[in-house]
C-alpha cells in the first residue's frame, strides 16, 4: 500500500509539473504572440469609441458590454475552433487568410484617407442624424461586431502563425488566452476613454476650484483625445496591413516588395549607427504604411468605380 500510495503521488507531480510546463509554454507563446497583434489591437480600440458617439450617455457602458460579448463569442465560439480545424488540416491556407485580412486593413485604412481628403463617404457617418435611437443603436451593436469579427480573425490568424510549431493543445492555450486578453483590454480601455467627458462634467459640478478645473481639462481633452485615436487607428491599419501583405508575399515566392521595404530598413538602420534599430524599424513601418495604402486605394477603386459596390450609399 504505502509504495502504491507513493506512486501514485509520483505520477500525480509528473501530471503537475508537466501541466505547470504546459500553462508557462502558453504564457509565453501568447505573450510573443499577443505583441504581434499589437497593431490590430490598437485599431480595435480606436475604432470601437466612434460606436457609440451620438448616443445617450446612458447606453453607452451597456453598448459597449454587447459589443464585449459579441467579440468574446466571434473568438471563441467561431473563430478558435475553425482556427484549430484549420491549422491541423489545411495549414497552407493560414498565410492566404493573413493576406486577406491584411487586404481587409489596407482597404479600410485607405477608404478613411480618401474620404479625409474628399472623397464619397459609404456607408452612415457620424454627422448622420439618428431618428431611431433604438434600431440605430442595434444596427450600431451589429455593424460593430461584424467589424470585431474581422479584426478578430485577423488577430487570431496573427496569433496561430506565431505559434504554428506547437502542439495542439498549446495552439488552443495561446488562442483562448489572447482573446480574452485582447477583448477585455480593448474594450476595457474602451469603456474608460467613452466615460472620460461623465468624468469631467462630474468634476466641473464640485465645490473645489482645483477639481472644476480638472474636469474642464478633461471636457477640452476628450474630443482631441477621438480625433487621435481616429488617426492613430487609421495608421494602425495601414501598418498592420501593409506589413502583413509585405511578409505575406515574400512566404508565397514574390519577393520584390519585401526585398525592398527591409532593403530599406537594413540600409538606414546600417547608417545610423545608435539609432539605427529605431529608424531603421520606423523606415519599416512607414513603408509598410505606404503599401497599404497604395494596395487599399486600389481595392477602393474596384470596388467602388468599377464594380459599384457601395454606389447607392456614396454621400
Amino acid at each position: 500500500m504505502p509504495s502504491g500510495l507513493v506512486a501514485l503521488l509520483d505520477d500525480i507531480s509528473v501530471i503537475a509539473k508537466a501541466a505547470s510546463a504546459s500553462i508557462d509554454d502558453i504564457g509565453l507563446a501568447a505573450s510573443k504572440a499577443g505583441s504581434k497583434t499589437a497593431g490590430v489591437v490598437i485599431d480595435d480600440a480606436a475604432v470601437t469609441p466612434s460606436y457609440v458617439t451620438g448616443l445617450s450617455p446612458a447606453r453607452e457602458l451597456p453598448i459597449i458590454w454587447k459589443i464585449t460579448k459579441g467579440s468574446l463569442k466571434n473568438k471563441l465560439l467561431i473563430l478558435l475552433p475553425g482556427a484549430l480545424v484549420l491549422s491541423e488540416f489545411l495549414p497552407g491556407a493560414i498565410i492566404w487568410l493573413l493576406m486577406l485580412g491584411g487586404a481587409f486593413l489596407c482597404y479600410e485604412g485607405a477608404e478613411k484617407v480618401i474620404e479625409k481628403l474628399g472623397g464619397d463617404k459609404h456607408g452612415k457617418t457620424l454627422e448622420d442624424e439618428i431618428r431611431d435611437p433604438v434600431a440605430f443603436e442595434k444596427k450600431r451593436v451589429a455593424g460593430a461586431i461584424r467589424t470585431d469579427l474581422i479584426l478578430s480573425a485577423e488577430i487570431m490568424a496573427i496569433t496561430l502563425n506565431e505559434v504554428s510549431a506547437e502542439t495542439l493543445l498549446i495552439r488552443a492555450g495561446v488562442l483562448a488566452v489572447v482573446a480574452v486578453v485582447v477583448t477585455v483590454v480593448v474594450y476595457g480601455a474602451v469603456g474608460l476613454i467613452v466615460k472620460i467627458d461623465d468624468v469631467g462634467l462630474y468634476l466641473t459640478k464640485q465645490a473645489n476650484a482645483a477639481k472644476q478645473a480638472f474636469g474642464h481639462f478633461l471636457l477640452r481633452f476628450v474630443p482631441k483625445l477621438l480625433v487621435a485615436l481616429s488617426i492613430i487607428g487609421t495608421v494602425a491599419m495601414l501598418w498592420v496591413g501593409g506589413g502583413i501583405i509585405v511578409h505575406g508575399t515574400h512566404e508565397v515566392g514574390f519577393n520584390a516588395i519585401y526585398n525592398v521595404v527591409h532593403g530599406a530598413e537594413y540600409a538606414l538602420a546600417g547608417a545610423t549607427g545608435g539609432a539605427g534599430g529605431v529608424l531603421g524599424w520606423v523606415t519599416y513601418a512607414a513603408l509598410s504604411a505606404v503599401v497599404g495604402l497604395v494596395l487599399g486605394a486600389v481595392i477602393a477603386f474596384v470596388l467602388h468605380k468599377v464594380l459599384g459596390v457601395g454606389a447607392e450609399e456614396a454621400h
